[in-house]
């Protein structure tokens, strides 16, 4: 029998948390930078509440000690992993690829 999201399980308390959270922090504890909370979900820059220690491998996802303010797009790439490996992954994708910039035409067609 699955237990559930134990982040749903006490669905109030998470609440509070994540307000305290995201009033106590104003910088992504993964890459750094500053995150805007006036982006929603599922925008990649948008603020999300990361475990230090993941829920997966035994941490608490009620306790502030172990609750940090990151990027959605950080959290994504860290998933159950380690700071380090995000780090990584980030430092890898430090730009878009030349294809996806727009560009410019010079002159009238």
């Amino acid at each position: 029998m699955s237990k559930g999201n134990p982040r749903k399980r006490n669905g109030w308390r998470r609440n509070q948390l994540v307000a305290r959270v995201r009033a106590a922090y104003d910088v992504c504890a993964i890459c750094g930078k500053p995150v805007d909370k006036s982006l929603r979900s599922p925008h990649p820059m948008s603020a999300e509440v990361d475990e230090l220690v993941p829920v997966s491998r035994g941490g608490d996802p009620l306790d502030f000690g172990n609750c940090r303010l990151t990027h959605r797009r950080c959290n994504r790439l860290k998933s159950d992993k380690s700071d380090a490996y995000a780090r990584g992954l980030l430092s890898r994708r430090s730009e878009p690829p030349a294809t996806a910039l727009p560009f410019t035409t010079s002159g009238d067609w």
